[in-house]
């Protein structure tokens, strides 16, 4: 018995490909402002000296709580002063370069740390899991709020401490993660195929499990910028992140909220500049886990 074929059997594949078409150009469309506004931002951070003539923390009581320009104000401060006159367009560049620079150490230290542990402890296994594993397990358990204290008590605020902070605060993530995907590489038949020729441990972890985790660990530092900026800068607001006085977002925004009914602009131009940045550093982050992840390559 034959079956008649058609020619609208074609038609759900054609159909499967026209809606994986639509979802590459939705993707591309967000893809696309999302990387405009980290290139502005970069830039920004970046070439901060040189973008603003203004001192971000050059007080001129003269040229106090100037609105936008606008709002009623002047283009020689196109984003308004604060209330010592400080320029807050000067401030806002130089916030994003204190942020530029957390995201910059304190990410890749934690994803190297979290590696590193979830490494050793998803290849030994027996007691050295079981170490590390409560190590995490305690710093899980410990209220990252509570620690930012501490470090502020007894060190005093500092970029230097933030870092610090947010690299023993974030570890724990790439170091479960880690574990799991060596748990189960370790499983592998070319691992196994390699361990029973007699090479080494080391040979084979470098050759044959941390290439594997490559992606993996990419993605979640993506994942991460955002967590890490809106975390600098609620622990600057709270004066537990870097110096008083800075040009932190957070600071500008702690430093702002008295003024908020007469000069709102203090408040809401830092406070988008962090959403901006944190909703397009997700946005990027969702658009790497869908390239580098081959479960989800299909469908994009």
């Amino acid at each position: 018995m034959s079956m008649q074929i058609g020619p609208d059997v074609a038609i759900p594949a054609l159909e499967t490909e026209r809606s994986r078409g639509t979802r590459n150009w939705k993707r591309l469309a967000l893809l696309l402002p999302s990387a405009l506004v980290v290139t502005l931002f970069l830039v920004a951070a970046i070439f901060a000296d040189l973008l603003s003539p203004y001192d971000p923390l050059e007080i001129v009581l003269p040229d106090r709580l100037i609105p936008p320009a606008f709002s009623g104000g002047t283009w020689d401060h196109p984003l308004g002063t604060d209330q010592l006159g400080r320029d807050i367009l000067a401030r806002t560049m130089h916030g994003a370069r204190i942020s530029l620079m957390v995201v910059v150490i304190a990410v890749p230290a934690a994803a190297a740390v979290g590696t590193l542990v979830g490494l050793l402890s998803g290849w030994r296994l027996g007691w050295t899991d079981k170490v590390l594993m409560r190590l995490v397990d305690m710093q899980l358990a410990f209220p990252a709020l509570l620690f930012a204290v501490l470090v502020a008590a007894v060190w005093g605020p500092s970029l230097r401490n933030v870092i610090l902070i947010i690299t023993l605060w974030t570890w724990s993530g790439y170091a479960r993660l880690v574990r799991a995907d060596v748990l189960s590489l370790r499983e592998q038949e070319y691992v196994l195929a390699a361990r029973s020729i007699g090479a080494p441990d080391r040979r084979v972890l470098a050759r044959h499990v941390l290439p594997n985790l490559i992606n993996v660990v990419v993605i979640l530092m993506t994942m991460e910028v955002a967590t890490v900026i809106l975390f600098e800068a609620g622990l600057s607001f709270l004066n537990v992140g870097v110096e008083a006085g800075s040009s932190s977002w957070g600071i500008m925004i702690s430093e702002g909220r008295n003024f908020m009914p007469i000069a709102s602009w203090l408040i809401w131009i830092p406070g988008i500049a962090i959403v901006l940045i944190s909703l397009t550093a997700m946005m990027m982050g969702d658009w790497v886990r869908d390239a580098l992840d081959p479960r989800l390559r299909n469908l994009r």
